[in-house]
């Protein structure tokens, strides 16, 4: 059974990227049959799986050509490094509509052609910023993800709005069955993070699944309009991506956790001397 896997965090965090990453990690080095689905208007979600090109959103699809043409998955899905599948759902015209209807549209409609049954093991859904609302909550709300992942740093806004994410889910968690697989760091060399991190995912009730360090080879790659894996499948960040792809792949630790209060945030951040 597939198991379908939302992907959030704050804006510039490298949500993306670690998706990506993850993902190719997860079909080379595992021989795990993935898809990723892009849920940004942006339409960057997949951009180094498919090695710099930017495919055509379901959105713009729809417009230009009408629903018909959407139904022809050659038209809205791309297939990159490892086999994995590619769909960018996109969103509307700039200054008109809400982009979240646009994550709703590509959802459903994949759903209606069972493309997330085809012979997958995960699909991860890479979802704009930290927005827990609209149709950018969809994927909590709906049920349309079992897991949870949400990437952060020992910064305080990606913690805080790590935290923030926590509340949507909470709120969500009964009527859809959604649940926190864990924190990825995303390491920005802050001082103390790693601690800082643990910390934050105990009092919350969750785990830090993965500390991802970091080096310079994953812009490296991405110059080259590649995943690490891709790149260069022998050097020590593509080891640490296979590493979180093997934990996400083995975790059987799921919750629903308990959101630090503001205070208890900003006392968090101070004991560890970012507020200082």
């Amino acid at each position: 059974m597939v198991r379908k896997i939302a992907i959030y965090g704050k804006g510039g965090i490298g949500k993306s990227t670690t998706t990506q990453n993850t993902a190719a990690a997860m079909a080379h080095f595992h021989d795990e049959k993935v898809m990723i689905h892009g849920c940004d208007p942006k339409a960057d979600s997949t951009r180094m799986i498919l090695r710099g090109k930017m495919q055509k959103t379901l959105m713009d699809t729809l417009r230009d050509e009408g629903e018909e043409a959407c139904m022809d998955l050659d038209n809205v899905m791309s297939v990159g490094f490892g086999d994995i599948k590619c769909v960018e759902s996109g969103g509307p015209e700039p200054g008109v509509g809400c982009a979240g209807r646009g994550v709703i549209t590509a959802i459903n409609m994949m759903e209606m052609l069972k493309v997330y049954e085809d012979n997958l093991d995960f699909v991860f859904y890479d979802v704009l910023g930290d927005v827990v609302c609209g149709g950018f909550a969809m994927p909590i709300r709906d049920g349309k993800a079992e897991e949870i992942y949400v990437v952060a740093s020992g910064e305080m806004m990606a913690l805080y709005a790590a935290n923030n994410l926590c509340k949507g889910m909470v709120k969500y968690a009964n009527q859809s069955g959604v649940r926190l697989g864990g924190i990825i760091c995303n390491s920005r060399n802050v001082d103390g993070e790693r601690e800082l991190i643990e910390e934050f995912c105990k009092r919350i009730g969750t785990q830090m699944i993965h500390f991802v360090p970091r080096d310079n080879i994953v812009q490296k790659a991405e110059f080259n309009k590649k995943t690490v894996t891709d790149f260069d499948p022998e050097c020590n960040q593509a080891s640490e991506y296979k590493a979180l792809a093997d934990k996400i792949i083995h975790n059987d630790n799921f919750v629903i956790p308990e959101p630090l209060k503001m205070e208890e945030l900003e006392e968090l951040v101070v004991e560890f001397g970012i507020l200082d």
